[in-house]
């Protein structure tokens, strides 16, 4: 069953389509102010940037400092004081914000893309990842498109490595198996690039600018919504290693078809 829309072509000229993205990370956690994005339609994309005085995300929940901005394609939450919500991130999470139900983007199988580019310093990290709507509890499933952390980029010369993040996350769905690396890989990330997946039953394929780069043989079995964001670390933060001053994703395209 397709929960909401299972296709999309966002270029965001026309600023961000509060019908399709949520602009705050998990916010029934804390809140829709609490967890807000920072972000910016430019010329080029949708810029989510995160400026030295951002709040913390979940700063009495979270084990470590955290910064998040990030767009989420899909939104909903049981009543305050429940347990009901997406992707907890440690046991014994309520709800302290109830969200009204918002499927902007669900696909259910079908080939998915992200054209961006990342300014990040060791202490941060941008990704864009599917995940399972949790509208029942197994349903939580990950195919993490791309996630790459600073402090994996290695310049030598004129070539730019970077540990590229990608694959299958199961957290608590027992259908799956964790199938998740980090491998170096060749990539400018200062730079756009296309980031895909092939999803279809039993299957994921996973591209760079059209290179297949990964192939996994088991795929969730329900709608998903896409996470976009940019994070920062700043417990970790070391200036004087090259620290990037304003973490940001610049994202130009989302594309998605059936």
């Amino acid at each position: 069953m397709e929960i909401g829309p299972g296709e999309i072509d966002e270029r965001f000229r026309d600023g961000l389509d509060q019908a399709i993205w949520t602009a705050a990370y998990m916010p029934a956690w804390s809140s829709r102010a609490a967890a807000a994005a920072t972000y910016e339609v430019q010329k080029d994309g949708l810029h989510l940037t995160i400026p030295p005085d951002q709040r913390l995300w979940c700063p009495d929940l979270h084990d470590v400092p955290l910064r998040v901005s990030a767009v989420q394609s899909g939104n909903w939450s049981g009543p305050v004081g429940s347990a009901r919500g997406q992707q907890p991130f440690r046991e014994g999470l309520v709800v302290t914000e109830a969200q009204p139900t918002q499927w902007g983007f669900t696909p259910y199988y079908g080939r998915i893309e992200v054209s961006c580019r990342a300014n990040i310093g060791p202490s941060s990290m941008f990704s864009a990842w599917m995940v399972g709507l949790e509208d029942q509890p197994d349903r939580c499933g990950e195919i993490c498109i791309v996630e790459v952390f600073g402090d994996s980029v290695k310049r030598n010369g004129d070539r730019v490595d970077v540990g590229l993040g990608c694959g299958i996350k199961k957290l608590r769905d027992p259908a799956l198996t964790e199938e998740f690396s980090a491998d170096p890989y060749p990539l400018d990330i200062g730079e756009f690039h296309r980031y895909a997946v092939d999803w279809r039953p039993g299957q994921v394929d996973f591209f760079i600018d059209e290179v297949r780069t990964k192939s996994v043989q088991q795929a969730p079995n329900y709608p998903m919504e896409l996470i976009i964001g940019v994070f920062d670390f700043p417990a970790e933060a070391h200036p004087a290693a090259g620290e990037a001053l304003l973490p940001e994703l610049v994202v130009s395209r989302v594309h998605g078809s059936r």
